[in-house]
């Protein structure tokens, strides 16, 4: 049988040199062959040939993928910070924004500082500890993205570190209650004579500034785990000896002037350690102090006010010619008053005090006085030789004068009209020398002449002490009376009061 040459299916030869399903079936010679082959034989045919395979492309299942990776290490570093990169200690390189937040966060909170030698430990999260790990994050991504291969495995950056002090304090408290003792506050209390000052003691503490130093520190070089010495530190009280002796003094102040008032008078005044008994004076949480006043031992007080407040009106008696002016306030006159109700003074002025103002000004109503008029006259008759005072129009009294001679060898008379008092004089000495000295009706001097008033010119009245022949005319011209009755007139007309001389 003659030999055949086959081609393998995965020749890419062309399918025509083959015989094809259709074509017949070539008949072998038998005497060609040396085989021996049989000629009842079935005669040899070649096999169908099937459809001719499709080529592989290997090149598109290994390049999409590595295209993929490509465009996604691309877009990996547009969003992740650049390797190398650390913030405080902690390694946020390949890591976007959010987790390299997430990351710094935990580490300070896990930071843990061991207070001595084998002493007891407290973290970042005990004591409070914060950082602004999104803004550094963000700066952290913002100056080195990964894609800026320059700015790969730069130098580690700082941060800031907080711990809430309160926290802190609580936290180191509980690990080392022998580190600390409590402050005592300045008080403020009576000492029999004023609010006095008992200052306040520091107390002692571990320094918290030292504290978060060193927990800084551990976290900015990495460290998760730091032996530190805790230092000591005063513990200032919040309320303080200068706060407290503020309070005193505003309530010393207060107590100088301490009281109920109608208008600026200090109606029913109070005394300090009364007061001072109604305050307390305490300490606030925030260091300040408060003024605090107990109403119900304000109250027996004010149940006393009642009549110390209450007044009736003075009536006012005030001078006047007859013009209406007024001359002289004989007296004076004071409105009178009622105190109001009450039922609130006690709480009202307790919340006054706890303000600091000590003076409480009283409800009262006002009893308005009233004022009498007296428009006073001197009248004197000279037919009747007597002098008369009036008020009001009305005589209040009258009394016998000597007025100045008319007669033709000794004429100095008193002359008539309308006058008033220009002026008073105590003593005078009293002359004339118009004629010959010793010899004339107008030669005299008259020493010590009392209670003077002059109303028209030398014209006055005043007293006589030489003669006692009142109701005749006996003077140079003036109005006498006895001395006590010239006294009389001379405190009851003022200056400017009516004074009429008529026949």
């Amino acid at each position: 049988m003659t030999d055949l040459a086959t081609k393998s299916e995965t020749d890419d030869t062309s399918s025509s040199q083959f015989p094809t399903a259709d074509a017949p079936t070539e008949v072998m010679d038998a005497s060609a062959s040396t085989g021996g082959i049989d000629p009842t034989d079935p005669p040899a045919q070649w096999a169908p040939v099937g459809p001719a395979p499709k080529k592989k492309r290997l090149w598109l299942w290994i390049g999409i993928p590595a295209a993929v990776v490509a465009a996604g290490a691309v877009a990996a570093s547009l969003v992740l910070i650049a390797p190398g990169t650390a913030v405080a200690g902690v390694p946020v390189g390949f890591l976007t924004a959010g987790a390299a937040t997430d990351a710094i966060d935990q580490r300070l909170a896990e930071t843990t500082l061991v207070l001595g030698q084998g002493g007891p430990s407290i973290t970042g999260a005990d004591l409070g500890a914060t950082i602004d790990a999104k803004a550094l994050a963000d700066s952290a991504f913002s100056d080195r993205p990964m894609w800026n291969v320059s700015q790969w495995f730069g130098e580690p950056l700082d941060a800031a570190v907080t711990v809430d002090e309160q926290a802190a304090t609580d936290a180191l408290r509980a690990a080392l209650p022998a580190a600390f003792t409590d402050p005592v506050g300045a008080t403020v209390a009576w000492d029999g004579t004023s609010f006095a000052v008992t200052p306040a003691v520091d107390g002692t503490g571990i320094d918290i500034d030292a504290v978060t130093k060193e927990l800084h520190d551990a976290f900015v070089a990495g460290k998760t785990t730091v032996t530190v010495d805790p230092t000591a530190a005063p513990v200032v009280a919040s309320a303080t000896t200068s706060s407290a002796q503020a309070a005193a003094d505003k309530a010393n102040a207060m107590l100088a002037n301490v009281g109920f008032y109608v208008g600026d008078e200090r109606t029913v005044p109070v005394d300090a350690a009364t007061a001072a008994s109604w305050l307390t004076i305490t300490a606030k949480d925030d260091g300040t102090y408060a003024i605090a006043a107990d109403a119900t031992k304000i109250q027996p007080v004010v149940d006393t006010l009642k009549p110390l407040v209450d007044q009736a009106p003075a009536n006012g008696t005030v001078i006047t010619n007859d013009s209406g002016t007024v001359l002289q306030t004989t007296v004076p006159g004071a409105d009178g008053r009622v105190l109001g109700d009450t039922s609130n003074i006690a709480q009202d002025f307790a919340t006054q005090l706890a303000s600091g103002n000590g003076a409480y000004a009283l409800p009262v109503e006002v009893t308005p006085t009233t004022t009498t008029t007296l428009q006073r006259l001197l009248e004197v008759n000279l037919t009747e030789q007597r002098l008369y005072l009036k008020e009001n129009g009305n005589v209040v009294d009258s009394w016998l004068i000597s007025s100045g001679k008319d007669s033709a060898t000794q004429y100095s008379p008193t002359k008539t009209g309308h006058f008033r008092i220009n002026s008073h004089y105590d003593v005078q000495t009293m002359s004339s020398g118009a004629g010959k000295a010793g010899t004339g009706y107008w030669d005299y001097e008259v020493p010590n002449i009392q209670w003077i008033m002059y109303f028209n010119g030398s014209q006055a009245f005043h007293g006589v002490y030489w003669h006692s022949n009142f109701g005749t005319k006996q003077s140079h011209g003036c109005v006498g009376m006895p001395n006590s009755r010239a006294k009389q007139i001379y405190e009851w007309a003022p200056n400017g009061v009516d004074v009429w001389i008529h026949n």
